[in-house]
């Protein structure tokens, strides 16, 4: 069921934009106001919409910060930030837009501008990575100045996802529990992909241990309460990466695939989907020629010409054969720490999380969220809050050690 807009997924990204009002991140009057002026089905309008409030936003910021008004530049560049990265969402594909490198290259501009203005701001990261480095933040709870040793989270994120989106998604509800926060962009992601073109990687071990490396050589972060929390595809990764980097003591998936391939397959018609991998050639083709009729689509084809560019593949059979790399089938029994497990009721790119947490040999905590919590859509979206509850009522009685 629809809000506001009249397609499915236009609406769950105003929804998702909108998710940040408690965390800084929205008005709710600029979302629905936004949302009210996109009256079709339409990438460009979406985009020219979400522009205007989003430079709107940062003037005021603007002229805030020109009449000594910090707490109102403050909000308005988060807000400003949030809004860029929500008009660039329907650009995502190859070949990369400039109007997408520029509305992204600005949310994380109007994001630090606000972020500078925080009670405690936070430190900006080049995270060393196999000849380069991946963005990230350490945001400090508590006092300035004091060095005792906290739990810390370091979040991970999905595939449309920036590490500035971060902040209002996740990082915000871990500061005001006690826990410091560490966040990046991985492979794939932000401008590790936008930027240096790096695509997506199924070892997410890899990924996440240069991330440990820096967080426990730092002298607040208490090493032995360190936690990795990943959501939408980093639910996938996540797990994959506590399956290899064992200094972790605790993993959250948050509505990620188990298995990347079936996810793929489930929304392709059965009698197609029995012709993969190397079936009837014929079958296959017609599959290969609606794959890229439906790519063509503004809000069907969204999600396929995303994970194109950011998986680094020319073509959807490509994309779907990639696909069978990131399962964490027969992997479960690698990941050693207690795990929680999510999703909520009705989110197929999540529809396997039941099946991991039943195979995960590690102390495992499974919570499907549906309309008995007044939450639905795709990471709870609706319900932010409502997650965070739960997550942290369990972790804080796992590192606790109950």
């Amino acid at each position: 069921m629809t809000l506001v807009l009249h397609d499915d997924l236009f609406d769950a990204q105003f929804v998702r934009a909108l998710a940040y009002a408690r965390s800084g991140g929205a008005e709710i009057g600029e979302c629905v106001e936004t949302a009210r002026r996109i009256t079709k089905t339409d990438g460009e309008l979406w985009y020219r919409e979400w522009l205007a409030t989003a430079e709107r936003a940062e003037q005021a910021a603007v002229a805030s910060t020109a009449a000594g008004d910090s707490v109102s530049a403050r909000d308005a560049y988060l807000r400003a930030s949030n809004y860029y990265r929500t008009a660039g969402l329907f650009l995502m594909g190859t070949p990369v837009d400039d109007r997408l490198r520029s509305s992204s290259h600005k949310q994380t501009e109007t994001f630090r501008a606000g972020a500078a203005l925080l009670d405690a701001p936070p430190e900006i990261l080049a995270i060393p990575y196999e000849g380069t480095t991946l963005p990230g933040y350490f945001f400090r709870a508590g006092d300035a100045g004091d060095d005792t040793p906290r739990p810390t989270v370091i979040l991970t994120n999905g595939y449309d996802g920036t590490v500035e989106e971060l902040y209002f998604a996740n990082a915000v509800a871990a500061l005001e529990r006690g826990y410091h926060v560490l966040a990046f962009d991985g492979p794939g992601q932000g401008s590790v992909i936008l930027d240096q073109g790096i695509p997506f990687r199924p070892d997410w071990e890899n990924v996440v241990s240069p991330v440990v490396d820096v967080a426990v050589a730092r002298p607040e972060v208490d090493a032995e309460r360190l936690v990795l929390i990943g959501w939408s595809f980093g639910g996938y990764t996540a797990p994959r990466a506590a399956g290899g980097e064992h200094r972790l003591a605790a993993c959250v998936a948050d509505s990620g695939p188990y298995d990347l391939y079936d996810t793929v397959i489930a929304r392709v018609p059965g009698v197609l989907a029995h012709q993969l991998p190397d079936g009837n050639r014929l079958m296959l083709s017609v599959l290969e020629k609606a794959l890229e009729s439906t790519m063509k689509k503004p809000s069907a084809g969204w999600a396929l010409r995303r994970n194109l560019w950011v998986h680094g593949v020319e073509d959807p059979m490509a994309y779907v054969e990639l696909a069978r790399q990131y399962s964490m089938k027969g992997r479960e029994h690698l990941v050693r720490c207690p795990t929680f497990v999510c999703r909520t009721a009705g989110d197929d790119i999540s529809a396997g999380a039941q099946e991991l947490a039943d195979h995960l040999t590690c102390p495992t905590e499974f919570v499907e969220f549906g309309h008995d919590d007044d939450v639905t859509g795709h990471c709870e979206m609706t319900g932010r809050a409502v997650f965070h509850q739960r997550l942290y009522r369990w972790l804080d009685g796992v590192l606790a050690g109950g």
